[in-house]
């Protein structure tokens, strides 16, 4: 992600009360570290852990008894190991496929200065805060059935594996040029160019001093992306129709279709013990990143292209961006106003009595509006549990603490928002009928986003800094208030927008606990797409359209707060 370099590193003003030894002044920040924690662990045991544990416990657990031979049973299914194999599969392929399309992109964004060169990143960046309705929706759009393909060549590839892998790459093409760029842009280039001056060509130069470095970026990227497609949910929803399943849509149907918890149950688990496998990679390969590499300002490594290789190398990255990334969502905007006088944006005003009891319309305002308490949510929780990781030298304990946080990005939404319906349903927390759940079930998706924001920074504060503060009598609290607080509050904003695009666009969890009177936006989408009827698919294409616009413009304030323009996810 795209982080805030402190810029300044005074000493604030601290209190003037009696000094203290540095070894108190250590014991009282490890005190404080753990009471951080303490809200953020509470926060993930009663809205994680126990709804995920609510639906295994409900799913394996029958007539009192364990049923764990359900397991057994479940795995010898054939069109259950037919859907782990296409999950298995079609995540490989989609992150083979991303990392070959998106490796150039990171060159030419570490290493080239262009015109236009903001906005460009700030394109490709748009379709990873993208909802992945709005992205199925957009590939539905330009290679579904009555599609620009279609129109214009008679192909569809909305029955076939492409268009879902096409559509990964679509959203996944940041995540490789950001995280491998912004390390590539940091790289120091005189060291590939001594090795050139002693009889080294230029792939061995690369291949022997550049790409060591860049493996751990590149792994970082390449888990990160398979983690993404291995539980992708929105895309293969609408893209795959009856063909194509994932582990995440058939949880879902197994769920709310067939209504069949104890198969529900065992593939929750299997994904989640794949997810943690994954999880534990990403955090090695992200700790030896971050301790092993010597890096640069990144200001001074980029330069003009030089040469008709490197010109055309940038055009072949900017023509990629273009037909990749741009052309499904102008075909998107495109669809939208297919009807005369703007019908199908009018249309989304009329309560046509159908699966909606509001106007459509109505889903942008609670969709904002959920948005809104969903990222005051992840940012005092991820706030809370950034500050507890600062230290680099932590114990197993804050290890662990930091890979929970980790887990909501992989494990089941769909078991999260299920669970929220049967773990949430007593005394004291009885909120089935509340508007905070959605909130709560979007928070734990934006959490990991501040976190992952927030703790770089915070770690590049000069920790002597805190300790002369605590060493004069100042408290953790107004240590942290006084020290970190005026570096990192541009880092807090970032935070905050970010939660707020990932809170807009869930949709996992929120299609279990929206209720029919006030829908989000993405499940708005899901459900006029599928409904029969040209009607339903411009609203569909028009509500995807505003969606799209709110979280482009979330995008764009953030790359404007930004002060480090090469940081990475």
């Amino acid at each position: 992600m795209d982080l805030a370099r402190p810029e300044v590193s005074r000493t604030p003003p601290v209190s003037r009360t009696a000094p203290v030894s540095r070894a108190a002044a250590r014991w009282r920040g490890n005190a404080a570290r753990l009471g951080l924690m303490a809200v953020p662990v509470a926060f993930f045991a009663v809205f994680f852990a126990c709804p995920v544990a609510a639906i295994v416990a409900r799913g394996l657990k029958i007539d009192g008894g364990w049923q764990l031979g359900r397991i057994g049973d479940v795995l010898a299914q054939p069109d259950i190991r037919h859907v782990l194999w296409f999950t298995t599969w079609q995540a490989l392929v989609s992150t083979a496929l991303t990392l070959a399309i998106a490796l150039p992109g990171a060159y030419v964004f570490a290493r080239f200065e262009f015109p236009g060169k903001q906005l460009l990143r700030a394109v490709v960046t748009v379709p990873f805060v993208l909802p992945t309705v709005v992205v199925g929706t957009a590939f539905m759009a330009l290679v579904g059935r009555g599609g620009l393909l279609d129109e214009w060549w008679g192909v569809r590839l909305d029955t076939t594996v492409w268009a879902i892998l096409l559509a990964h790459v679509f959203f996944n093409y940041a995540v490789v040029v950001r995280t491998v760029g912004g390390l590539w842009a940091q790289l120091d280039p005189r060291q590939e160019e001594a090795a050139r001056m002693l009889g080294a060509s230029r792939f061995t130069a690369w291949r022997t001093v550049t790409l060591p470095a860049l493996v751990p970026a590149v792994a970082a990227a390449t888990l990160m992306v398979f983690l993404f497609t291995f539980t992708s949910f929105g895309v293969v929803q609408i893209l795959g129709g009856p063909t194509f399943s994932t582990l995440e849509v058939e949880i879902y149907r197994q769920t709310s279709e067939i209504f069949d918890l104890s198969t529900a149950a065992v593939l929750t688990m299997i994904q989640f013990v794949a997810v943690g496998a994954i999880l534990a990679l990403h955090a090695w390969t992200v700790r030896r990143r971050e301790t092993a590499l010597r890096l640069v300002d990144a200001s001074v490594t980029a330069r003009r292209p030089r040469g008709a290789g490197q010109w055309a190398l940038l055009g072949g990255v900017v023509a990629t961006v273009a037909v990749l990334l741009v052309l499904p969502l102008a075909v998107l905007v495109e669809r939208s106003f297919g009807a005369a006088d703007l019908g199908y944006y009018r249309a989304l005003t009329r309560d046509d009595g159908g699966v909606f009891l509001v106007a459509p319309i109505q889903a942008v305002a609670n969709s904002l509006q959920y948005a809104v308490a969903a990222t005051a949510i992840a940012v005092l929780i991820g706030g809370l549990a950034a500050v507890a990781l600062t230290r680099r030298d932590a114990g197993r304990l804050v290890r662990g603490f930091d890979a929970l946080l980790m887990l909501p990005l992989g494990v089941s939404a769909v078991t999260v928002g299920f669970g929220f319906l049967i773990a949430l349903d007593e005394p004291p927390l009885d909120l089935r009928s509340s508007w905070i759940l959605v909130p709560l079930a979007q928070a734990l998706v934006g959490v990991p986003f501040v976190v992952r924001t927030m703790l770089p920074v915070l770690r590049a504060v000069d920790v002597r800094l805190r300790e002369a503060a605590a060493v004069l009598g100042a408290s953790p609290w107004r240590a942290w208030r006084e020290v970190d607080l005026p570096m990192v509050r541009r880092a807090l904003l970032i935070a905050a927008g970010f939660a707020f695009a990932v809170s807009l666009g869930e949709f996992g969890a929120t299609v279990f606990i929206a209720r029919p009177d006030n829908p989000t936006l993405p499940v708005a989408v899901a459900r006029l797409l599928g409904r029969p009827g040209d009607l339903n698919y411009g609203q569909a294409m028009a509500l995807s359209t505003m969606l799209m616009i709110v979280c482009a413009v979330a995008l764009l304030v953030l790359e404007r707060l930004r002060t480090d323009r090469t940081g990475e996810f």
